[in-house]
């Protein structure tokens, strides 16, 4: 390593801010890798989405979400 001339020249220093540089954007390549995966991800079931018929999309909730509403006051008690 110390037979090349740019490693012999070269600052500690700057070696080392050089090294921490080259980690940072590796780090910030696989950060967005991991986006750019998620949003692909997501395209993929928004594409089969579109693929699907448009009845699909009118059919009812198949959980009403009217059974999990709590009551707001105890029963028999009017809120008026």
């Amino acid at each position: 390593m110390s037979d090349h001339p740019f490693y012999r020249d070269e600052n500690p220093k700057s070696r080392l801010r050089t090294w921490v540089f080259g980690q940072m954007m590796y780090g910030a390549m696989l950060a967005a890798a991991v986006f750019i995966g998620c949003l692909l991800f997501f395209a993929v079931f928004y594409g089969i989405g579109l693929l699907l018929p448009e009845e699909s999309r009118q059919t009812p909730d198949p959980m009403p979400r009217s059974s999990l509403e709590q009551p707001l006051a105890p029963a028999g008690h009017d809120l008026a």
